[in-house]
């Protein structure tokens, strides 16, 4: 079944960078003018959001509506789409409001990589130090020296070397963290290493994750109801649009740096490693010459979502939770809910499918 997945995903790929006009090169998308007025973030509690029309930034309304209806078609439970800050479109599915709190599997990974610049930039962690120095030696089962090899950095960059073709992807324990390669040698998706990322960052600063992201990051923007459980997070549609906002701004809110480290930054939302142009810091990126996927070595001569922007950058996880964040265009996209109809960890056919129809719509 593994296999027909990826295969299936790889055609999916290829497909859709064969039927889209914008194909992935270098040329950023047009973008749209400055607006006059200061970006707009929510109040830190309550419900008021500012709104604005489609065709006040001149957006075809009628075809975002069916651009959201074909989302609705593909258990999406909640959507909200942004334009400098202030909600253009907001739609629920399935009972869901503006309060309901879902998992957002590993979307979260991109929200721990800003909680780790934060953490860096405050002096708890330094990304190039090597593991063991958070976690102690022999938190893998590898000879020392191939496990003091392994940095904070190859955790953000999905380089650690350490097996991920083992049973359990999500087990920490040193007997499934098998040596595979080198750090720093192989990108390969893994949960593992990403979770002890959430260990490193809460040993070096004596907290809970929950409790050190809380006070650097959810009470700062306003989301009050997010939380980590089991490492995963939870949150509302809402607080995943702040933290889209967040990161369209570039660390800042309402005139506060929350990461002001502009060097970490640039390298998250950047090719992180030479293996899978498509990956920063756990973060997936668009328009890149080539991308991969979870749970396979096969590089595709294709950036992740064609018919989207090429300086997309996106926060996805299992079953089509997804951040879109698109500089070029201002937006913040969010779509939560269940698979849409391939089960898969981060990219999905859905990407594509969704900006195909969000593209005549925004008219980029």
């Amino acid at each position: 079944m593994k296999k027909l997945l990826l295969a299936f995903l790889g055609m999916v790929l290829l497909w859709g960078c064969k039927k889209s006009n914008d194909t992935a090169t270098s040329t950023t998308p047009p973008q749209n003018p400055t607006p006059a007025e200061p970006y707009y973030y929510p109040p830190l509690t309550g419900d008021v959001w500012e709104t604005k029309t489609s065709a006040s930034i001149g957006w075809d309304d009628a075809l975002l509506n069916q651009a959201l209806d074909y989302a609705g078609t593909k258990n999406s439970y909640g959507i909200v789409i942004l334009h400098h800050g202030k909600i253009v479109k907001e739609r629920y599915w399935n009972n869901w409001t503006m309060n309901t709190p879902y998992f957002i599997a590993s979307a979260g990974k991109s929200v721990a990589a800003f909680i780790a610049g934060i953490a860096q930039q405050e002096g708890t962690i330094n990304i190039n130090n090597k593991v063991s120095q958070y976690l102690g030696t022999g938190w893998t089962s590898l000879p020392l020296a191939k496990e003091n090899l392994i940095t904070v950095k190859n955790q953000l960059t999905m380089t650690t070397g350490l097996d991920d073709g083992v049973p359990d992807q999500d087990c920490t324990t040193p007997s499934c963290l098998i040596y595979k390669a080198d750090a720093g040698t192989r990108w390969a998706y893994h949960n593992a290493p990403y979770h002890l990322l959430q260990n490193v960052i809460a040993n070096a600063s004596g907290q809970t994750f929950q409790q050190y992201s809380k006070a650097k990051l959810f009470t700062k923007i306003g989301m009050n109801n997010a939380f980590w459980f089991n490492y995963v997070m939870y949150c509302t549609t809402r607080e995943a649009s702040r933290f889209g906002s967040l990161i369209l701004t570039k660390g800042k809110w309402n005139g506060t740096a929350l990461l002001n480290d502009d060097a970490y930054f640039n390298s998250m939302v950047n090719t992180s490693q030479p293996y899978n142009l498509s990956y920063g810091y756990l973060w997936w990126l668009n328009g890149k010459a080539s991308s991969m996927v979870p749970g396979s070595q096969f590089v595709f001569q294709t950036s992740l979502t064609p018919s989207a922007p090429t300086d997309m950058i996106m926060a996805l996880g299992k079953d089509d939770k997804k951040i879109y964040v698109v500089p070029s265009l201002d937006v913040v996209v969010v779509r939560l809910g269940d698979s849409a109809g391939t089960t898969t960890l981060g990219p999905s056919s859905f990407d594509n499918e969704f900006w195909t129809r969000l593209k005549p719509a925004m008219r980029f």
